[in-house]
C-alpha cells in the first residue's frame, strides 16, 4: 500500500488530499476549518483531517508533494523585476525579504510545518514537489474518465505558466506548449474584477455573473488595446495599461483613461450599466480565447475529449460555449479546478507520472461526485446540537425526505447539511442551501436574506440526471455544476416588447421561466445533474420534489452567508442557520425548525463575514 499526501499553500485556497495505491481517498481546503475564506496559510488542520481519515500518521505516509517549484517561481518573480526595473522596485523591495527569509528554502520550512502535524517527522527524502500547471493537468486527466484528451489549462500564474495544453494517454501526461507570464487570461480577467470593484481571487465568478446584465460594448476596445489574439486562441497582452508585474494593483492610469473612468469603489459606489457592459465585454473576450484554443486543439491532436482545470477552467459560461459547439465530443472538468486541485494533482503526476504507475479500467470518473470531506456520524450529530442547545425531531430517512420536500414545496429555505463535505468552490447537495425553484421571490430573499449577498447573483438548479434534457438544453452530465446551458425554449417565458425594453438590473424581477429562482437574466443557469450513484440522500429528495410538484429541480446555494466559507461541521451548519433567515435545518436525520429554537441562540450575521 502506497500513500501520497499532496499539499497545496501559500498563495490562495489552501488544501491537503491524499491518494492511496492511485485511489482517492480525502481532500480539503483549509479555510473550512479555519472559517478564514480562501485561506492561503498551511494547511495543518486539512492535513490533519486527510490523514485521519486514511488511519495515517504523518510518518507512515510514503510520500509527500507540493504542487509547485518554489525555485522556479522564485526565478520568475526575479526576472520580472528586473525586466520590468524600476518600475517593479516598490514590489521587489516587498517581495524579496519574504522570499529570502522563507519561500526560497521551502523543503525546510514545509517540513517544520510538517512536524507541527506529526513531531517524529524527519525523513526529507518523502518530500517532492510538482510544477504548478502539471499539477493542474493532472487533477484533470487522471480523475477523468477518459484513456486519452488534450488537458488545457489556465489561470493567473504558476511558476512562469499561465498558460498549458498537454495530452493525457493512459497513465502518462505531456506538457506540450505553454504561455507564459506575464500574459495570462486569469490576470486579465482578474483585472477587470479589481476594476469592477470586486476582490481579486474571489470576485471573479461575480463578474461573470454581471456579464449577462450588460452588453459587450467594450470588447473591440480590449482587443484593440489590450489582448492580442491570434487565430489559434494564443495571445499576448499590453503591459503598459497593467500593474501587476510592478505594481501592487492590477491595472493603471492608463487603463483607468482607456474605459473612461476609475475602478468601482466596492464600499460607496453602486453598480452602474457601465461596469455591467465592462464586465459582458471581458466575459465574451475570454468565451472568444476559450473557444479559438479549442477549436485549434480539436484540429491540431485530433483527440475527442477535453479536461480542463486551472482557475480560469471554473469559468462554466466559457465552459458550456465549448459544449454547445460540439468542439470536442466529450469535456470533463476538475471540481476543485483552482489551486486547492493542485493538491490532488500533485499526488496524482507523482503516482502516475513520475513512477508510471498503471490506471485502473475507467468506466466513470473518480472523484465521486467530489464528496471528499469529512462526514459526521448521527450520533456526533445529535450530541452536539444536545450541547448547543438545539431543538430538533429525528425521523426516519424516508420521513425525513418527504418531509424536506413538503417544505420546500411551501416556499421554505432550507439548509441542506448530508454526508462527507464537498472538494472545491461549489456546494453539490452536501453543504447545500436549498429552495424551490418555482418561486418568482426565491432568489431575491435568498440573496438578500439568507446570503447577505448581491441581489443579482444567479442560483445554480439541482436537476435529476433522466429530466435535464427535458428542462435545459444540454444532454451531458455535469455533475460538479461547471456548464452553463439555457432552460430549454418551451420552459421559458417569453418577455413582452416593454419587459425587453428594460435596462441592466430592472430586468431581475421578471419571471422569465417555469423556473424563475434559476434562470439568469439570459435565460442561462449553471446546472448541476444529480446522480443516484454519489449522491442518494439528495437524489431521493429531488425524486420525492418530482412527485410533488412535477419539478425534478430545487435551487442549490452553498451553505454559507457571502465571505463565509461553506459550513462543515453541525456547529458551522447550527451557527449559519440562526444567523440567518433560513427556516429549516436538515442535518443527518435531525429536522430543526427556526421557529422552535431558542432565540437567545440567535446570531447577528449580517456583517460577521468581510465582502469577499
Amino acid at each position: 500500500m502506497t500513500s501520497i499526501l499532496g499539499i497545496s499553500a501559500f498563495y490562495h485556497d489552501s488544501a491537503a488530499s491524499i491518494i492511496i495505491d492511485g485511489k482517492i481517498v480525502a481532500a480539503a481546503q483549509e479555510e473550512r476549518f479555519t472559517r478564514k475564506k480562501h485561506d492561503s496559510n498551511y494547511p495543518h488542520k486539512a492535513v490533519e483531517f486527510v490523514l485521519k481519515y486514511s488511519n495515517l500518521n504523518l510518518s507512515e505516509v510514503d510520500n509527500i508533494v507540493f504542487y509547485e517549484k518554489p525555485f522556479l517561481k522564485f526565478e520568475r518573480l526575479l526576472e520580472t523585476y528586473v525586466a520590468f526595473a524600476p518600475r517593479g522596485f516598490i514590489q521587489f523591495t516587498k517581495a524579496m525579504p519574504l522570499w529570502l527569509r522563507e519561500k526560497l528554502f521551502q523543503k525546510k520550512m514545509l517540513i517544520d510545518y510538517l512536524k507541527e502535524n506529526d513531531e517524529n517527522f524527519n525523513d526529507e527524502r518523502k518530500i517532492f514537489f510538482s510544477e504548478h500547471h502539471m499539477s493542474h493537468a493532472a487533477s484533470a486527466f487522471f480523475p477523468s474518465p477518459f484513456n486519452e484528451a488534450i488537458i488545457l489549462t489556465a489561470d493567473g500564474v504558476g511558476e512562469w505558466a499561465t498558460s498549458t495544453v498537454a495530452v493525457g494517454k493512459n497513465n502518462n501526461i505531456e506538457i506540450k506548449k505553454e504561455i507564459h507570464f506575464p500574459h495570462s487570461l486569469g490576470l486579465l480577467y482578474s483585472a477587470f474584477t479589481y476594476y469592477t470593484g470586486f476582490k481579486v481571487n474571489s470576485g471573479e465568478y461575480k463578474l461573470m455573473g454581471l456579464a449577462p446584465y450588460g452588453e459587450p460594448k467594450y470588447k473591440n476596445l480590449i482587443k484593440d488595446n489590450l489582448i492580442d489574439i491570434k487565430k489559434d486562441g494564443s495571445f499576448r497582452l499590453n503591459q503598459d495599461y497593467f500593474s501587476y508585474a510592478t505594481g501592487l494593483r492590477m491595472t493603471n492610469e492608463k487603463f483607468n483613461n482607456l474605459f473612461g473612468k476609475k475602478p468601482r469603489n466596492s464600499k460607496n459606489e453602486k453598480i452602474t450599466q457601465f461596469h455591467m457592459d465592462v464586465a459582458s465585454s471581458i466575459q465574451n473576450v475570454t468565451e472568444e480565447v476559450m473557444l479559438k484554443m479549442a477549436e485549434s486543439l480539436r484540429e491540431e491532436y485530433n483527440l475527442k475529449n477535453l479536461c480542463l482545470a486551472g482557475g480560469v477552467a471554473l469559468n462554466c459560461v466559457a465552459n458550456g460555449k465549448i459544449l454547445e459547439k460540439k468542439i470536442f465530443d466529450k469535456i470533463w472538468i476538475q471540481p476543485a479546478a483552482g489551486d486547492a486541485g493542485g493538491s490532488l494533482g500533485s499526488a496524482l503526476a507523482l503516482w502516475y507520472n513520475e513512477m508510471k504507475k498503471d490506471r485502473k479500467k475507467i468506466d466513470s470518473d473518480q472523484m465521486q461526485g467530489s464528496y471528499l470531506g469529512p462526514e459526521y456520524s448521527q450520533n456526533d450529530i445529535e450530541t452536539k446540537l444536545k450541547e448547543i442547545g438545539a431543538n430538533f425531531e429525528v425521523m426516519k430517512e424516508e420521513e425525513l425526505i418527504n418531509k424536506t420536500a413538503e417544505d420546500l414545496s411551501k416556499g421554505k429555505a432550507i439548509g441542506w447539511f448530508q454526508g462527507r463535505m464537498e472538494f472545491g468552490p461549489r456546494a453539490l447537495g452536501a453543504r447545500s442551501i436549498l429552495g424551490d425553484p418555482r418561486s418568482e421571490t426565491m432568489q431575491k430573499d435568498l440573496n438578500l436574506k439568507v446570503k447577505y449577498r448581491e441581489s443579482f447573483r444567479p442560483f445554480a438548479p439541482s436537476v435529476l440526471m433522466d429530466d435535464v434534457s427535458e428542462w435545459f438544453n444540454i444532454k451531458e452530465e455535469s455533475p460538479y455544476m461547471l456548464l452553463v446551458s439555457s432552460v430549454n425554449k418551451r420552459k421559458q417565458i417569453t418577455m413582452s416588447p416593454n419587459q425587453s425594453k428594460l435596462f441592466g438590473i430592472e430586468k431581475l424581477n421578471i419571471k422569465r421561466s417555469e423556473i424563475p429562482a434559476t434562470t439568469h437574466v439570459d435565460y442561462s443557469a449553471r446546472i448541476q445533474t444529480v446522480h443516484k450513484e454519489t449522491n442518494s440522500k439528495y437524489y431521493k429528495l429531488l425524486k420525492k420534489f418530482k412527485e410533488k410538484t412535477g419539478c425534478p429541480v430545487l435551487v442549490n446555494t452553498s451553505f454559507n452567508v457571502r465571505g463565509e466559507p461553506i459550513v462543515n461541521t453541525p456547529e458551522d451548519a447550527f451557527n449559519c442557520f440562526m444567523g440567518t433567515e433560513l427556516d429549516i435545518l436538515v442535518i443527518g436525520n435531525c429536522y430543526l425548525y427556526k421557529s422552535s429554537q431558542d432565540q437567545k441562540l440567535k446570531k447577528d450575521y449580517t456583517s460577521k463575514f468581510e465582502l469577499d
